[in-house]
């Protein structure tokens, strides 16, 4: 797809991730709609990258239909949808004070998996009324999960069911979506330098960034950001989750 003019919608845009996607994508030509439960955020970058900051809840469907309005009155109909909205709690399924909550696993399923389908669903339905672009494309759906998916680490069962769900919702959609012209993938990240990691305590940080076989250090959201921009610029590439770790495989 050739970015330029596209509307985007991306998720948890106001910072990490999210915000490095917003600015690769606009640096492209996108006309770029940022959602984030930090309104402020999302303004202050929206002033940045001559975007659209909205305040969204993804995990509520009332406000994530708001947002996806106000993002097609603004730009057109959705073309581009980059999912970076999460969350990453801890917690072990028994700790020293008994069983998890319910509520504490429920709530990181909301977020990450639930407000994931919750804007893929929007997203796609404007996505499939919009006029077919070159190869019959009408609209490319990124999704963010982590290696967690794969090789979460105790005290993450909530996190890694909530990204392992993502990584499984995503052939079934590029398999019923692509009856419309429409790609679906995610991105697996390792370790990246976002402001979820950086409230870890810094030997804490230190650790982890030696755990990448190559290189040595945390990955950059502009090296995610640029991936984003491949996985929408490459037409063949559609259906697949691609690890951005290093070669890192978690203990």
């Amino acid at each position: 797809m050739n970015i330029e003019g596209m509307s985007t919608i991306v998720t948890g845009g106001g910072s990490g991730l999210g915000a490095a996607a917003a600015r690769e994508l606009t640096r492209a030509g996108a006309k770029v709609a940022l959602l984030d439960l930090d309104e402020a955020a999302a303004r202050a970058l929206a002033a940045e990258i001559g975007g659209l900051g909205l305040a969204c809840d993804v995990s509520d469907a009332g406000s994530a239909e708001q947002a996806v309005a106000a993002a097609r009155q603004a730009h057109g109909p959705c073309r581009i949808l980059v999912n970076c909205a999460g969350i990453a709690p801890a917690g072990r399924i028994v700790g020293r004070d008994g069983p998890m909550p319910l509520a504490d696993f429920e709530a990181v399923i909301r977020v990450n998996l639930i407000g994931t389908f919750n804007l893929m669903r929007l997203a796609a339905a404007d996505m499939a009324a919009a006029d077919p672009l070159e190869d019959s494309e009408r609209g490319v759906i990124i999704s963010t999960a982590s290696i967690a998916a794969f090789e979460g680490q105790m005290g993450q069962a909530g996190y890694a069911a909530s990204k392992a769900g993502i990584v499984g919702l995503t052939l079934p959609a590029a398999r019923e979506l692509s009856r419309k012209g429409i790609r679906v993938l995610v991105i697996a990240p390792g370790l990246m330098e976002t402001p979820m990691l950086a409230s870890l305590p810094r030997e804490v940080q230190d650790e982890l960034a030696g755990q990448p076989l190559f290189p040595k250090r945390l990955g950059k959201p502009e090296e995610y950001a640029r991936l984003v921009r491949h996985m929408v610029e490459n037409v063949q590439m559609n259906g697949e989750c691609v690890r951005l770790d290093g070669a890192m495989r978690m203990q």
